[in-house]
């Protein structure tokens, strides 16, 4: 029997033009895949308490979505210096443009990376460490961040040792693994901006100004004041905070996504043992008539607010 060279130089058409478009498949899959290099940093909004001279941890493992930083070693870190949008770079990851929510620290109770103990702790003014330890090792951090591309992308690690940290009689801790967690949050620094400010306060005597930032209309007094979960952390649903402090009374609010927001002012007085203990609600106006419950933040602005306080709200 003959061939048919007819059929013969059909199939292999066919299987030529079924090769390039799988070819042309396998060059869009790649463009869709496009990484972007993404540095991350680490940085801390301020324990509220007078007595805490350094709040060190060790951090032994970051991983986005299951896979370890590139470049990053284990580190040991006073988180209480990295204020005032200081930070301490962590590493470096490749990444897809697009929306990541699972980012884990793996932290080192035990040993720094000398290999001193312990390995996270609190250091009072008069030199004791006290051991932090928690349930877990591994922090899962509840938060969101996005990667874009063709930008700079920095993505900080905000551990807010105001809500991570419990003292009782003396003894510091974290606090649960659920409220750890939410304690610390992630941003895209590309997406951020910051309010800057001094106060003036010859009204409430004060021994410490703490200066809270709320998603607009999200503060409540009753519930901030008194504090919420097991742990009772007090002003819990703040986004961050910053200490009023220096010769001009001056607070910096770092890192804040973009949206609207509300400054709440809060006057701590020091108790005999060096801890602050909340004393008032301010009263507070603002310097240039901004309006304090609907401020705008975008990332191509930073926000100068400056108040005077007129009172207190017992």
């Amino acid at each position: 029997m003959k061939p048919n060279l007819k059929f013969f130089g059909v199939v292999l058409t066919t299987m030529f033009l079924a090769l390039s478009c799988s070819d042309d498949a396998d060059d869009d899959v790649n463009m869709n895949e496009e990484s972007y290099e993404t540095t991350f940093e680490i940085t801390d909004a301020p324990i509220d308490n007078a007595n805490v001279k350094a709040v060190v941890v060790t951090i032994t493992d970051v991983k986005v979505d299951g896979n370890s930083l590139e470049g990053f070693s284990a580190t040991t870190v006073d988180l209480s210096a990295l204020v005032n949008g200081q930070t301490e770079t962590l590493g470096k990851l490749d990444l897809g443009a697009k929306s990541y929510s699972n980012l884990e620290l793996v932290l080192d109770y035990d040993t720094d990376v000398n290999g001193n103990a312990p390995g996270c702790y609190v250091e009072t003014i008069d030199g004791e460490k006290d051991k932090l330890e928690a349930s877990s090792k591994t922090i899962q951090i509840n938060d969101a961040f996005e990667v874009f591309a063709d930008a700079q992308n920095n993505v900080v690690v905000d551990f807010d040792l105001r809500k991570s940290i419990v003292e009782s009689e003396g003894d510091f801790n974290f606090v649960t693994m659920g409220e750890l967690s939410s304690a610390l949050r992630v941003v895209n620094e590309e997406t951020t901006g910051e309010i800057e400010g001094t106060v003036q306060d010859t009204e409430s005597g004060s021994d410490k100004i703490i200066v809270y930032a709320y998603k607009k209309g999200t503060f409540n007094a009753e519930t901030e004041t008194n504090g919420s979960g097991t742990s009772n952390v007090t002003f819990a649903n703040a986004v961050t905070s910053a200490e009023v402090s220096g010769i001009n009374n001056a607070y910096s609010l770092n890192f804040l996504e973009e949206g609207e927001y509300e400054l709440i002012f809060v006057g701590y007085e020091e108790d005999a043992n060096g801890e602050l203990e909340f004393n008032a609600l301010l009263e507070v106006e603002s310097a240039t008539d901004i309006d304090l419950g609907a401020l705008n933040v975008t990332s191509a602005l930073q926000l100068n607010v400056n108040v005077v306080v007129t009172g207190t709200i017992q």
